[in-house]
């Protein structure tokens, strides 16, 4: 098991470390709804460009860079960030990037269709992850009794299907992205 990271490596897994900070506040607005960040394309990019390694060390940069206080989470940074229902989902984001990075690892040349299923694979960890540490919050923490039904259907309207847009989006440009940087050579290191 490989221990030390290349300069490449470091500068790719801070690139998008930086890129999920940034992602957490770039807003697309939903007619008649809310909006959504660009934050999950990055996380996803970074497991299916950098590998399950390098994806998780990236993404796990970004929270643990949050919770000691750079604000750099869609609603500031700080250790008692821990204790509002969303952050599950960044936890989520950690094991995501690692997913999607695993799936496409097995494959020895990824086309979109891999991309994409290793993309839904991300997207459904996070969530897993993200309405089982919200239920415990709201249910253990502000005692505030919301089942895990209500939990999912507040993220349909706009969540989930941003997400899975995100997810196409991210299968489209991680084949162009990964010739163009030819970053093969980083995830098989």
């Amino acid at each position: 098991m490989k221990t030390k990271m290349s300069t490449k490596e470091l500068v790719l897994a801070a690139l998008f470390t930086a890129l999920t900070a940034i992602g957490a506040f770039i807003q697309v607005p939903v007619p008649f709804m809310d909006y959504f960040t660009l934050q999950f394309l990055f996380v996803v990019m970074a497991g299916l460009l950098l590998g399950p390694r390098l994806g998780a060390v990236s993404v796990g940069t970004y929270v643990a860079l949050g919770l000691v206080g750079f604000p750099v989470f869609a609603a500031g940074g700080g250790i008692q960030y821990i204790f509002r229902p969303s952050f599950g989902y960044l936890l989520g984001f950690v094991v995501a990037a690692f997913t999607a990075g695993a799936v496409v690892q097995k494959c020895a040349e990824p086309s979109f269709r891999h991309y994409l299923a290793a993309a839904f694979c991300a997207m459904a960890v996070t969530y897993l992850i993200g309405f089982a540490y919200k239920y415990m919050i709201l249910n253990f923490y502000t005692n505030e009794p919301t089942s895990i039904l209500t939990i999912a259907l507040a993220s349909l309207p706009l969540d989930i299907p941003g997400d899975a847009v995100l997810c196409v989006a991210a299968a489209a440009l991680a084949g162009r992205l990964r010739r163009a940087l030819k970053l093969a050579e980083v995830q098989a290191a």
